[in-house]
């Protein structure tokens, strides 16, 4: 939990979620809703929606135009980028990242749920589950997240129907049991209309459950400052510096659990041990500090720690450290991911070379199964990868820790980000 007074603003937890579903499912019609009913829309910001509703002839408020910031996506009525948005009730914050329903910026809606506590998952009550909805789904379980609600939205285009409801939840429930979905739950909504979205809905008596919004402010939210001290070297803080004199410390953003003074911690990939004496944040000296809370570090030993190097808790479990390195990769870029292609790995605060060893068995999102003899990806392909860098990774399973847990892949002459891997310790295929 963030805090800095007793009360306010700074002091309200934070949960962040991610909108996903196929195109034209309603994703900002949703989050239009969800912002306008909590009543987080400033004047201004509703006067020009109410403006650019009336210059396109909709006849009423389009709160889809509330995320689809971009003039683009207005004039094709898309949502091509991922958009984040910011906004609290009076029982916790939020951060919405609004994510594309194109297959093709599936790449998109990675990014977007990287850092999601909860997923939404529209699906339209007209259609049903349809292949982005398995893909989003599998995608959401790939990543961790460990709350999904499946909004069935549009209901006012099937008269309300809870027979149509039942019929998707079921359909849903029977393709979920095959992913690691640890809590789902599911809510019939009028995005368009409101129902069920902040207030419960009166065409849909039937439904007895609570509204999106009561879900969103009671889920519980895990932090990572329960697991195992992880503070990845960004920064490293020389003595006789202009602005720090004889100040030798280490900065960068706590990635898991807590430090405290006198704690005795190990430098990876050395092996080094040392001891902390400070902890500084800003111009405040601390007797501890916990993820995600930017620091730096002071230790009684003067030794070799560079950028990239990875300070843990001695007395705690250990990551691995190792030039090779198994996960789950979706790739994102037009080339093919191949083996032997070289690429540069971003992981934590490193940056190495890495050679594509071994594909292994590649996902298909249509039918949930495992097609084997892979030697390349394309675009949107999910499957189990194996590299070798030129310099040891130090990490964690990406279930214990997501930093330290995932890797990116860029490619060394565009610089483009090509694809996303999620470790895994033990080999597991996909």
């Amino acid at each position: 939990m963030e805090t800095s007074n007793k009360t306010g603003y700074l002091d309200m937890e934070l949960l962040r979620f991610t909108t996903a579903g196929s195109v034209d499912d309603g994703k900002s019609t949703l989050i239009g809703r969800l912002l306008y009913d909590s009543k987080s829309i400033f004047e201004d910001q509703m006067e020009a929606i109410e403006s650019a509703s009336e210059r396109a002839g909709n006849g009423e408020v389009n709160l889809a135009l509330l995320t689809d910031g971009l003039r683009a996506e207005r004039e094709q009525g898309i949502t091509i980028d991922v958009a984040y948005r910011y906004f609290a009730t009076p029982r916790r914050k939020f951060i919405i990242a609004d994510t594309p329903g194109h297959i093709q910026y599936t790449r998109n809606m990675v990014t977007g749920a990287s850092t999601a506590d909860l997923a939404i998952i529209l699906v339209d009550a007209r259609n049903g589950v349809v292949e982005q909805t398995v893909r989003h789904s599998y995608i959401a379980s790939l990543l961790d997240i460990k709350h999904i609600v499946v909004c069935i939205n549009k209901m006012d285009l099937v008269d309300f129907s809870e027979m149509v409801y039942d019929q998707i939840r079921r359909s849903y429930k029977q393709m979920a049991s095959r992913l690691a979905l640890p809590d789902v739950k599911f809510i019939p909504i009028s995005a368009k209309l409101g129902d069920n979205v902040v207030t419960p809905s009166d065409n849909m008596p039937w439904y007895i459950g609570r509204t999106l919004m009561e879900i969103l402010e009671t889920t519980h939210v895990e932090h990572r400052s329960e697991s195992a001290f992880r503070f990845p070297v960004q920064y490293v803080i020389r003595p006789q510096s202009d602005n720090f004199h004889d100040f030798r410390g280490y900065a960068g953003r706590i990635a898991g659990g807590v430090v405290r003074q006198g704690d005795k911690v190990t430098v990876l990939p050395s092996g080094r041990t040392s001891v902390v004496t400070s902890i500084f944040h800003s111009d405040r000296q601390l007797d501890q500090a916990s993820s995600p809370q930017s620091v730096s570090i002071c230790l009684v030993d003067d030794i070799d720690i560079s950028r990239g190097d990875i300070l843990v808790a001695t007395d705690q479990t250990q990551p691995a450290v190792s030039k090779d390195v198994t996960m789950t990769v979706c790739w994102f870029n037009e080339n093919p991911l191949a083996v032997g292609g070289k690429y540069i790995i971003r992981h934590a605060t490193r940056e190495t070379v890495g050679i594509v060893k071994s594909i292994g068995n590649k996902i298909d999102v249509n039918t949930l199964g495992l097609e084997t003899g892979v030697t390349y990806l394309n675009m949107n392909d999910i499957a189990t990868v194996t590299i070798r860098t030129a310099q040891p990774l130090v990490f964690d399973d990406y279930e214990r820790n997501r930093t330290t847990g995932s890797l990116i892949f860029v490619d060394k002459d565009t610089f483009e980000t090509c694809g996303a891997g999620m470790i895994t310790l033990e080999h597991k295929e996909v």
